[in-house]
């Protein structure tokens, strides 16, 4: 006797497990309601906890079932897009498209999350889904559509069309603005950052706790302290709830624009802190030298129970490198991984690198490259390269070479790596290998990279390149420089260390 419709319906809302759903699954197929009763229970199967340990599962059901509607395809898409497998989402996507289904307001901006998160290789399928949107009329008509499209073409590289996207909008709301701001932000753009925020406020929007993050997260990048301290004086004058993520990034960006005593007056002020707060503070201190009050926050934050992640451990090993503390910087590396369980980054190698070959250890320094369980990066490379530039001696000419040949094969154009080998072969009076070195240069077309410095004046930023000379003004900077030239020759001269300390 077959089971009446009503009671799998009880059965299937009384289910606490995936085996109990299998069970019903089985009896539906067997029973032939599978078409009838199959969404209550792909509805059941999505509300169990935690919902992405029966996402495939869900996603096998929903294919098997005849002719499903959009309306079960929009049930699956949004914890797929957030799931560790956003591909599926994109996958499911295409699927419901080759049944002929039309996407909706609902539809389109969970796919588009899950093709932000999977970058730049998605762009094509990006592009497909803004030209669906435009043919429905849904990249006006519903605003969150275009701000999705925003978010995912900044993931895939292409701020320009972000940006055309906002352009193209009937209307902006705060998420609107935010999206954009964060899409120049993460593309490097932090100076057009702070112009579209300037362009927020003249068009009257509101901004929230998201657009100072984004805003003090560009003015820490940028350097700009000006900026920064008007962006937080936005936040005091509209008395915006500072919350932890937005303390968080105040501290960072005084820290990274150099007032680390305001910044450290910030942070013990918070109501709270989190693991993102401690780090930041404790990279602050190394970043400005301060290597001993970043350890000793360190060990104020394992008091608190405070559990330490990546960029914690990063922050300390440049403190290290700075403070020339190799036994410390070992130490945390060691406990990185075989204490709390972080997997090293690729640059928390290159710090750890850098921990030994500013401070000397060349020969280590290498032998801790060839031994790393992953292929080093370029940046790993040439840390080792500049670190036998700081400590030019002809011991260190075996390692530079062998670094250098590892550079070419990785980035054969890059004419810094033929210069640095060129500036060590000079150092010690190997003129004919540094010439060797800049033929090799001339002969491929490759060119020094012209210096580029920046000055911060009256909340401006002034870049002066190398061999550029229409800067206004430019007389009078030469003549500044060429006084400031002449005091320097007074000096002794100062250790390259010391030197190479001074430029961070």
């Amino acid at each position: 006797m077959a089971t009446p419709p009503a009671a799998v319906c009880a059965l299937t809302a009384a289910a606490s497990t995936g085996r109990h759903l299998r069970q019903i699954h089985a009896h539906l197929v067997t029973s032939g309601h599978l078409s009838s009763l199959g969404p209550t229970l792909l509805h059941r199967l999505i509300s169990l906890h935690p919902p992405h340990l029966q996402l495939a599962y869900a996603h096998r059901l929903l294919l098997s079932i005849p002719s499903p509607p959009l309306d079960l395809f929009n049930l699956l898409l949004p914890p797929l897009a957030s799931s560790p497998d956003p591909a599926a989402a994109a996958g499911l996507y295409i699927h419901l498209r080759r049944r002929g289904l039309g996407p909706d307001a609902h539809t389109l901006p969970h796919v588009l999350k899950a093709l932000a998160r999977l970058g730049p290789g998605c762009l094509p399928l990006v592009a497909c889904t803004h030209a669906e949107a435009v043919k429905t009329g849904l990249a006006r008509a519903v605003v969150y559509v275009p701000n999705a499209l925003m978010s995912a073409y900044s993931a895939c590289g292409h701020l320009h069309r972000a940006m055309q996207v906002f352009d193209e909008m009937p209307r902006w709301t705060v998420v609107s603005w935010n999206t954009v701001l964060t899409a120049c932000a993460d593309n490097g753009r932090h100076d057009r950052c702070a112009g579209m925020f300037v362009n927020m406020l003249e068009a009257g929007s509101v901004p929230d706790q998201t657009t100072f993050v984004v805003m003090l997260t560009a003015a820490a990048e940028l350097g700009n302290l000006a900026l920064g301290k008007w962006a937080h004086g936005q936040v005091l004058t509209r008395r915006t709830d500072m919350t932890l993520q937005l303390g968080t990034a105040v501290v960072n960006m005084y820290t990274k624009c150099g007032e680390v005593s305001y910044a450290s007056r910030l942070f013990e002020n918070m109501a709270a802190r989190n693991v993102w707060t401690w780090s930041a503070m404790i990279m602050g201190y190394s970043q400005n030298g301060m290597v001993r009050e970043a350890l000793e926050l360190f060990d104020r934050m394992k008091d608190a129970s405070v559990a330490p992640n990546y960029v914690t451990f990063l922050g300390l090993l440049c403190g290290c490198s700075h403070a020339g503390l190799v036994n410390e910087g070992r130490k945390f590396f060691h406990e990185m991984e075989h204490v709390y369980g972080i997997k090293p980054m690729m640059t928390h190698y290159s710090a750890m690198v850098d921990v030994l070959g500013r401070n000397g250890r060349l020969q280590e320094a290498f032998e801790f490259v060839v031994d790393m369980p992953v292929e080093a990066d370029t940046v790993v490379w040439r840390t080792l390269l500049s670190a036998c530039q700081l400590h030019s001696s002809k011991d260190c000419i075996g390692i530079a070479d062998k670094a250098q040949k590892r550079l070419l094969e990785l980035e054969p154009r890059r004419s810094g790596n033929h210069v640095m080998v060129a500036n060590i072969y000079s150092d010690i009076g190997l003129w004919d290998k540094a010439a060797m070195a800049r033929r090799v240069m001339r002969e491929g077309g490759m060119k020094k990279m012209a210096g580029e410095s920046c000055v911060e004046v009256g909340g401006r930023i002034h870049r002066f390149i190398s061999g550029d000379e229409s800067c206004p003004g430019l007389g009078g900077v030469y003549r500044v420089l060429h006084e400031l030239n002449i005091n320097m020759r007074k000096w002794e001269p100062v250790d390259k260390i010391l030197l190479a300390d001074s430029d961070l």
